[in-house]
């Protein structure tokens, strides 16, 4: 039987006067996985500081097992001023103390692509933010623990890293996994149970996020009396998941028969017909053409041979690898950047709107509403529909309190929001989307697709975020950062895929170059245990001149012939720990 690691009993906390949890008591045991969902501000960051003990309830108990260790992932990725990737990670550890670990070299393949020192000395506070959370993801990890927290472990993390993380996390069965992310595909890989953090209570489904969506339907559908709007979404899910649901989580723990009857019933999320028809009025039969095009920054090739016919109704999702061009060559589509050579054709008719990964600065005295009615005071929708300024904020999750809140009073969320609203209701019939999603919730990004499931253009966009892409995207490219641009008829899986043969056949050609067979194998492990034991010889001196030094603190003299006696040893000792780093990482396990 599984034993409790946390339980909360009646535990409430508010700030100021606003209460995020209520009188909610839930437990934590060996093994489980729950995934937290809910609105921006609800209270998950909350909920998951107390479960850790970073913060203490205004009422309730909070119980922990003393035997059980605990660890956590916070959303802010730092440390201290000149630290290396080698310091956060390992810390004082000597190489041979982490290295001789096979689940470690593993962690670090997978997160960093290996753990030579070309790595692990890289400055800290010189990694972009996806590289600073997979540190902090590796350090957490390489630690023998019972129970991991984690707050959004897949920001900036891109689809690669997202999938390793759910197919690491899945195979440590004996690990306690409690995860907020606004990841639904990574949630309904690595959940077993999801928490609903909603007015201040915490709700529980069975299941990953697709189970979530068919139980809080079955649950609606028999009150009754949900909200309209909210309903609405629900059954846009469902339609979604008519494409392979209830099979789409490996767990839904809900009735095969029932999920079924739900979705058998809803129509396609959007007409693709009635939009295709809508856009080819607004677009004609083409948007872009690119012939023969190199994309270059400097004397870096991202696409050597460009071929490309973008129509007017795709929608186009870009994956790639960091550094193999996405941004890049989606501002040279918003006409930041140009190709080196080739030709680019864009329709007369094309109004392209660009959605970059940085915040537009705003004025910070403009109200939400009195910022995005500068823009425009309605936006048209397909079909000659049309709605006003304030309720695309209202869709876009901004309700009438929202909407009258100053700029400079924005979070880092809001803020991308606005910047998406105001760009919408500029009526652009080409969408450049660059990571949309950052800092959404769940329901906001479910309010996003909806929204996009009635937009008569094209649609280009980048995100690391899977289940987005997917939801709202036909078409599939990819930049495996091999200068080419491929199709990816199977999307995303496909990617995978193709990255994980290109790391494969990298591998098989290092490997090709050295002697193969058993008696290299024999060989590199004779020098590997005579590495060790010069490094034991070599560590033993170095605690000997330690405690020389110690004891001859007033000899100023013997002082310095010892401290240059342990600047010498400190270079062999580095000198091996190099080298048994490097035959270790040739033993195949």
């Amino acid at each position: 039987m599984a034993r409790n690691i946390i339980n909360i009993e009646g535990v409430s906390k508010a700030f100021d006067i606003r209460p995020l949890l209520v009188d909610v008591s839930l437990g934590i045991s060996e093994g489980e996985r729950i995934g937290i969902v809910g609105r921006n501000g609800g209270g998950k960051s909350t909920l998951l500081k107390i479960l850790a003990g970073l913060e203490e309830p205004d009422a309730g108990r909070v119980t922990r097992a003393n035997w059980a260790k605990l660890g956590s992932l916070s959303q802010v990725d730092s440390a201290g001023a000149g630290a290396t990737v080698r310091d956060v990670v390992v810390g004082v550890k000597k190489v041979h103390e982490w290295a001789s670990d096979a689940g470690v070299r593993e962690i670090f393949a997978g997160l960093f692509g290996g753990y030579e020192s070309s790595i692990m000395d890289r400055p800290f506070a010189s990694l972009s933010g996806g590289e600073k959370r997979r540190v902090g993801i590796a350090k957490l990890l390489i630690q023998s623990l019972d129970i991991v927290l984690l707050d959004e472990p897949t920001n900036h993390l891109d689809v690669e890293g997202v999938a390793w993380l759910a197919k690491h996390l899945r195979k440590r069965r004996e690990l306690a996994v409690v995860v907020i992310t606004h990841d639904r595909w990574f949630l309904d890989e690595v959940s077993d149970s999801i928490w609903e953090v909603i007015d201040g209570k915490v709700e529980s489904y069975e299941g990953g996020y697709s189970a979530y969506v068919l139980a809080k339907a079955e649950r609606a559908r028999q009150a009754g009396a949900e909200d309209a709007r909210r309903n609405n979404l629900i059954r846009k899910e469902l339609a979604w998941l008519r494409r392979g649901a209830p099979a789409r989580t490996s767990k839904p723990k809900f009735r095969v028969d029932a999920a079924n009857q739900l979705i058998s019933a809803e129509p396609a999320p959007r007409n693709s017909a009635e939009l295709l028809n809508f856009a080819t009025n607004r677009l004609g039969n083409m948007v872009y053409e690119i012939h023969n095009a190199k994309l270059s920054i400097g004397e870096t090739t991202l696409i050597e041979k460009l071929n490309w016919n973008i129509g007017p109704a795709d929608r186009i999702a870009i994956v790639g690898v960091n550094g193999s061009g996405k941004t890049t060559l989606m501002r040279t589509l918003a006409g930041q950047y140009r190709f080196s050579s080739g030709k680019l054709q864009t329709g007369i008719t094309v109004r392209a709107a660009f959605l970059s990964q940085h915040l537009e600065e705003l004025n910070p005295s403009w109200r939400v509403l009195e910022a995005v009615e500068n823009v425009a005071l309605r936006v048209d929708l397909a079909g000659g529909r049309e709605i006003s300024a304030s309720q695309l904020c209202e869709r876009l999750g901004f309700d009438y309190e929202g909407q009258q809140k100053m700029v400079r009073d924005l979070s880092g969320g809001e803020k991308r929001r606005l910047q998406l609203t105001r760009l919408l209701m500029d009526s652009p019939n080409v969408l450049l989307l660059d990571e949309p999603t950052n800092d959404f919730d769940v329901e906001t990004l479910t309010a996003l697709e909806d929204l996009l499931d009635t937009y008569a253009g094209v649609i280009i966009v980048i995100s690391h975020d899977r289940y987005f892409l997917e939801r709202v995207c036909d078409r599939f490219v990819g930049l495996l950062g091999n200068e080419t641009l491929q199709d990816l008829a199977l999307g995303i899986e496909q990617y995978l895929e193709l990255r994980a043969e290109m790391i494969s056949r990298s591998v098989v050609s290092e490997d090709r170059k050295e002697i193969s067979g058993a008696a290299q194998l024999r060989l590199v492990k004779k020098e590997l245990a005579k590495v060790e034991k010069q490094l034991e010889k070599v560590i033993a001196q170095e605690q000997e001149l330690i405690k020389e030094q110690e004891s001859a603190s007033f000899d100023h003299q013997r002082l310095l012939e010892v401290g240059a006696k342990l600047t010498e040893i400190g270079k062999v000792r580095s000198e091996l720990e190099d080298k048994w780093l490097e035959l270790s990482g040739q033993v195949k396990e």
